[in-house]
């Protein structure tokens, strides 16, 4: 109990230096997304340990509303991956921005969709299944943008690299906690406890060691091919709407 604590403590403390060196190195202005996120986690943590010693019966509620929160600020987070690694291909930027925001939005529609048919929607199970669903999401996300990396041999910037890495451990711990719990029982949610401390703290030390300064991502040397299929496909795309609209234009004059 005691080590819990102090790990717990000294994640507070990390978030903290982590904040004071977004400041300093002003990484803030170059990130803000992902230190929004890590401000609000810092808060959160801080808010639920008030909660729960002092107003014990409104920690659920609590603990709740600020998942929920820090879900949906998380896919901020994810969108800001996309932007910063793909800062150098505006075009291909754009398209993965609108697919990420389409499912996204459809992931969403399908957790309130589900939520209001569901008469035990306020339930705990529910609201985990609900949660996992969603971080699937965020991992399938961060998984594609690796593999688009690693298929055209684009280089990670050190800051790029940190905040991906850090994040997907974090998404994959909460897949495995949302995964197993509901069958785990008691046994499997006090062995977690111990265990989620000590990841996040792994968590917290892969972002100080990668973004304690400013490193910019590595300058593409050509145009990389995705990027020219990209181009392709939607001057294609112009060209074909300009025909169409064309089509019904002669198609409605009288």
């Amino acid at each position: 109990m005691l080590i819990g604590q102090a790990i717990w403590w000294a994640c507070i403390a990390l978030e903290g230096l982590l904040l004071v060196r977004g400041f300093q190195g002003r990484l803030l202005a170059r990130y803000p997304v992902f230190y929004a996120y890590l401000f609000f986690v810092c808060s959160q943590s801080l808010l639920r340990f008030s909660v729960y010693h002092s107003r014990p019966q409104l920690y659920g509620k609590i603990y709740w509303i600020t998942e929920w929160m820090g879900i949906l600020i998380g896919c901020g987070v994810v969108f800001e991956i996309y932007r910063v690694g793909l800062s150098a291909y505006p075009g291909t930027a754009r398209l993965a921005r609108n697919l990420l925001a389409f499912v996204f939005v459809l992931a969403f529609a399908k957790a309130v969709i589900e939520t209001g048919n569901n008469p035990q929607w306020w339930s705990t199970a529910t609201t985990m299944d609900l949660e996992l669903a969603l971080r699937v999401v965020q991992a399938l996300a961060l998984v594609a943008l690796v593999v688009l990396f690693l298929f055209y041999s684009i280089p990670f910037g050190r800051n790029l690299r940190g905040m991906l890495q850090g994040y997907a451990l974090f998404i994959g711990e909460s897949i495995v906690w949302l995964a197993f719990v509901s069958w785990g029982g008691e046994k499997f949610r006090a062995f977690w406890s111990h265990i989620h401390p000590g990841f996040y703290f792994v968590v917290l030390s892969v972002w100080a060691v990668h973004l304690w300064s400013y490193v910019p991502n590595p300058q593409p040397r050509g145009v990389v091919r995705f990027e020219e299929q990209y181009e392709r496909i939607a001057a294609a795309t112009n060209r074909r709407l300009q025909e169409v609209r064309g089509y019904l234009a002669r198609a409605v004059r009288p």
